[in-house]
């Protein structure tokens, strides 16, 4: 089994506003204790506007990606055939 590169620091890979709030979800590449992980966190605004991360998030070896995407996909198609998504809303 090949080793994965450990990374020097966290690794921002995308972030989008959740809600009306503009709380946001970061997506994040990360090494802990020899594990390569992948977080998706959200974060919120505090008075001065910056932005710290919640307890409200997932982290998992970054081997897990692909059944993350797999479960994310069959959630978009069921919310597709369930009628869920009109395609314009992105609250």
């Amino acid at each position: 089994m090949a080793k994965h590169p450990e990374l020097a620091e966290p690794v921002v890979v995308d972030r989008f506003f959740s809600n009306r709030r503009k709380d946001v979800i970061t997506t994040t590449l990360q090494t802990f204790k020899g594990h390569v992980l992948v977080d998706l966190r959200k974060h919120v605004h505090d008075k001065e506007g910056k932005i710290h991360p919640t307890t409200k998030g997932i982290t998992m070896k970054v081997t897990r990606l692909l059944d993350l995407q797999n479960a994310i996909n069959k959630a978009l198609a069921k919310a597709q055939e369930l009628g869920l998504l009109d395609g314009g809303d992105t609250e």
